[in-house]
């Protein structure tokens, strides 16, 4: 949850008066009208202002992405901004971490947002801090109660044709709509309909599969990994209302989305960071935008080591198999583990990592590896108990080092 300062302080839309070329392209793109000028200055009402960002990109110079942390009850009014001639200084406000405007603090989202988010962080040990070097997030920009409609552009199943999981690359398009997302955030889609009481149907949440900048690069759009649900926890049959709804969807459908959601399980930035990447079946999303982001920019050499521990039953039932097979094996170190291939032992995530084990062991103590688990629940428990004998065996506690990450924000899991 956020510290009680953090509701206090809100982020402030402003536009720079020293790069502003008064287009007026703000003003008339602006769908609320909460850009106006005068003579001297363009400006954005606070008051008005929803944070919808319609109208940064169309912007020439960038004098419209221009922010400032201010105190929600004094922001600067627009006679103040009138006047001015540069943006003003920055202040000690600077140094807080503030919501941007319209993005309600955590302990406000939706009720299932927050059910989902306990349940999914609850095997980290205690709240999460997000690397020092991630991007800023946006969030819940899009409530339940105004979501914006996103049109279905792709949708292809990653699984063989006769594999028991049915899994699903879905691509959703938002148009001129900004909809920003990092690496590790994700989504809510509500089903349309209601359920068997007559009430609209709940969000479900889903993690961004793409990088920043998209699934196709530099469109508006991202990906989702989807299975459909066809039975519930004890095995019996069952039909997953938002799965089955988002497995169904064809090209030029509208969905409607809420979020993004998550401001800690996000990926580092700085040049020296190393990431070690565990996940099941469609745990597999938030790992794949990540190591989509280093990828597209290995040009730039952004990072240290990626490594991957991804398990499934069969290589025909893991997302991603055969363009996970090409990624170059100096970029990334990738384990498999299959639990149920015909005459080989079963081997889990948790089998993998213990093999790995002087590599595990000195990345855990590397400083500038962060960690990520995504995926079932009950892969949780395997590879705490991995950790605890690396550990272990190395003369180390694991039970020590664990809240030393967190501390450190290098350690994040999200398992259902």
């Amino acid at each position: 949850m956020n510290a009680p300062v953090e509701h206090a302080i809100a982020k402030q839309h402003l536009i720079d008066p020293e790069i502003c070329i008064r287009c007026n392209t703000c003003e008339e793109t602006c769908p609320i009208d909460a850009i106006t000028h005068d003579n001297l200055n363009y400006v954005v009402n606070f008051d008005i202002c929803n944070g919808c960002l319609a109208c940064v990109p169309p912007c020439p110079t960038g004098a419209i992405d221009s922010w400032r942390n201010v105190e929600r009850a004094k922001p600067y009014s627009l006679e103040e901004q009138f006047k001015w001639d540069v943006l003003p200084d920055t202040t000690e406000l600077d140094n807080v971490d503030a919501p941007f405007a319209v993005a309600r603090p955590d302990d406000e989202l939706p009720a299932e947002v927050q059910h989902i988010t306990e349940v999914a962080t609850a095997g980290q040990g205690g709240p999460a801090l997000a690397p020092w070097s991630a991007s800023h997030p946006y969030v819940n920009l899009y409530a339940p109660t105004r979501p914006i409609t996103a049109t279905v552009t792709g949708n292809y199943r990653l699984t063989d044709a006769d594999a028991s999981s049915d899994i699903h690359h879905v691509v959703l398009d938002f148009g001129s709509t900004p909809f920003p997302v990092l690496e590790g955030q994700s989504i809510g889609i509500i089903p349309p309909g209601t359920d068997d009481k007559g009430r609209p149907h709940l969000l479900r949440m889903y993690s961004v599969a793409s990088p920043r900048n998209g699934e196709r690069p530099h469109y508006n759009n991202l990906a989702l990994t989807v299975k459909r649900v066809t039975e519930d926890h004890e095995g019996k049959a069952a039909r997953g209302v938002a799965s089955n709804y988002v497995c169904d969807l064809k090209k030029g459908d509208k969905v409607q989305v809420t979020g993004p959601y998550g401001s800690t399980y996000l990926m580092p930035n700085h040049p020296a960071s190393s990431i070690m990447m565990i996940c099941t079946g469609t745990g597999s999303a938030p790992m794949r935008a990540m190591t989509e982001r280093r990828r597209r920019r290995i040009a730039q050499n952004e990072g240290g080591e990626l490594v991957l521990f991804f398990g499934a039953r069969a290589p025909s039932e893991l997302p991603y198999f055969g363009p996970l097979q090409k990624l170059p094996k100096d970029f990334i170190d990738i384990n498999f583990a299959f639990s149920r291939v015909p005459g080989e032992p079963k081997k889990y995530v948790q089998d993998s990592i213990r093999e790995r084990a002087d590599k595990v062991f000195r990345m855990l103590n590397d400083d500038n590896c962060y960690i990520y688990i995504c995926g079932l629940k009950g892969m949780e428990s395997g590879v705490l108990e991995a950790f605890r004998d690396i550990c272990r065996a190395n003369g180390a506690d694991w039970e020590a080092l664990q809240p030393k990450l967190l501390a450190n924000a290098r350690f994040h899991v999200e398992t259902y």
